[in-house]
């Protein structure tokens, strides 16, 4: 009797001190992952998308087919990060991928950018389409006061960062309500649209593939309109060891989703040109309010809403995903040790996420937003390529290297030569701002050789810079992880 009582006092404490570890969960199964990578790439991308792509490409045929061909590319993509997923168990996507296959500039230029504008520049974009959604409609037909658009997307922001500091439950559960929400806003346009399709409303399918308004040098921009629609299908490689079971669950989420998205999407086109001619879709600033003004009377005042909450969706995966990186990057020696601390009782990244909020605030009160988003596109591209590129160069290197998913060589050499080549053409239909976003890219190099590489800097600033990292700690209540979770 004495026996038993006191193994189960063993295995309560035991059990107790499983619970006190401070370290990151894996608390992420299928649904969640398939909810995170869905409810990433479904931002406000396809509602607001279609006009760049018809735009550059110019006719409908064509703009069907970019559409399509970009769902393709964005699968080859995320099966690469698939391998690479499944072949390094670390979180942090990028950056573990470029540091365990290219070395740790390139990984710290990957941080470095990633921190000071591609996260504030995509997530300012996100909340502002957010908060032009929730204001416009109640000062329709007058333009709404920017000043209160911005205050509304503040509010989003401050929103998903407290949901993201409070619990990773509470955030994937989020997560998940708001895929749903936003799959039921794609079948509420698809379904007038094949219904008009299938009484024979198809007029604006007539000439198709008019090439006469095509020049070269444009579509590579279609390309960009569309691929940032499809964005984001990386993201669950950023928390690869909070997930359960990694080498089933993310091969299988990625591929699920990302076919479920691309076959969703063109859908979503065919109906909307189904309703407007492409004309009409030039013109209109928000294609999906104006598809619901024609084909869903009754329901023209819920879409706003529906668009508006699927940005919250893609705000919240973009605040989930990222701060891993910056958590990953700080665990490795690459970045300030502050970030790789974990709330004690919340188990959460807490610094990597609060300190990602400045920078979004400072960024939405002040930014160029549509600049950043050519500056964002750049490097993000850029470090994509050289990051399938290191999965071929460590597959020549490490053959023997366990590999429990693979992708064919012929999807790999594609996505990398294709996304070389989308790099190489921003380069020439856009310079200024690929080049300023080359020249903020190349600011990382010094920082890496004076702080990472070797530290170069006065004693009095490291012994600051430990004082302020030490009071941080103490105020947000954060401690380092008690145990390896990769």
């Amino acid at each position: 009797m004495d026996g038993t009582q006191m193994k189960k006092e063993e295995d309560g404490e035991k059990t107790k001190a499983d619970e006190e570890v401070v370290h990151l969960r894996r608390e992420i199964g299928l649904l969640p992952a398939v909810s995170f990578i869905i409810g990433t790439v479904v931002g406000s991308g396809i509602f607001i998308a279609p006009k760049g792509v018809l735009m550059n490409s110019g006719s409908v045929g064509l703009s069907l087919l970019v559409w399509a061909l970009c769902g393709v590319l964005s699968i080859f993509g995320a099966l690469c990060y698939a391998e690479l997923g499944t072949s390094f168990t670390k979180s942090g996507g990028h950056y573990t991928y470029l540091l365990e296959t290219l070395g740790p500039l390139p990984a710290f230029l990957r941080l470095w950018v990633e921190f000071l504008f591609i996260r504030p520049a995509v997530a300012s974009y996100v909340s502002l389409a957010f908060g032009r959604y929730v204001v416009e409609p109640f000062f329709a037909p007058c333009p709404a006061p920017t000043a209160l658009i911005k205050l509304v997307s503040l509010l989003g922001v401050t929103f998903v960062v407290a949901v993201n500091c409070w619990s990773v439950t509470m955030a994937s559960r989020t997560q998940v309500t708001l895929t749903f929400i936003k799959m039921f806003a794609l079948v509420l346009i698809i379904i007038p649209g094949v219904i008009a399709l299938a009484k024979g409303k198809t007029e604006n399918f007539q000439n198709g593939f008019e090439v006469d308004s095509l020049t070269l040098d444009r579509l590579p921009l279609a390309f960009y309109n569309g691929l940032y629609a499809y964005g984001g299908w990386f993201y669950l490689n950023f928390v690869t060891e909070e997930v359960i079971n990694p080498n089933r669950t993310i091969p299988l989420a990625i591929i699920f989703s990302m076919v479920t998205v691309t076959i969703f999407y063109v859908l979503v086109n065919v109906a909307y040109y189904t309703m407007m001619t492409p004309a009409e879709l030039l013109l209109s600033e928000a294609v999906a309010v104006t598809f619901a003004n024609r084909a869903l009377q009754g329901l023209s005042s819920v879409i706003p809403i529906l668009v508006a909450l699927s940005c919250l969706g893609a705000l919240n995966g973009g605040f989930f995903g990222s701060p891993r990186m910056l958590f990953v990057g700080a665990r490795e020696g690459h970045w300030p040790q502050i970030f790789s601390m974990i709330h004690v009782r919340r188990k959460t990244p807490l610094p990597a996420v609060l300190l990602l909020y400045p920078l979004v605030v400072l960024m939405l009160t002040t930014g160029e937003i549509y600049q950043l988003i050519n500056f964002a596109s750049f490097s993000r591209w850029f470090f994509i390529a050289l990051a399938t590129m290191g999965l071929l160069i460590h597959r020549y290197r490490f053959p023997l290297h366990p590999r429990p998913f693979k992708v064919p060589l012929f999807i790999a050499v594609t996505f990398t030569v294709v996304c070389f080549f989308i790099v190489g053409l921003s380069l020439y239909s856009d310079p200024w701002n690929t080049g300023k976003s080359c020249a903020l890219t190349l600011t990382g190099v010094p920082v890496y050789y004076m702080t990472v590489y070797r530290f170069y800097l006065p004693r009095r600033w490291r012994r600051i810079f430990n004082y302020c990292s030490r009071q941080l700690q103490i105020l947000l209540e954060v401690a380092q992880q008690e145990v390896q979770t990769y």
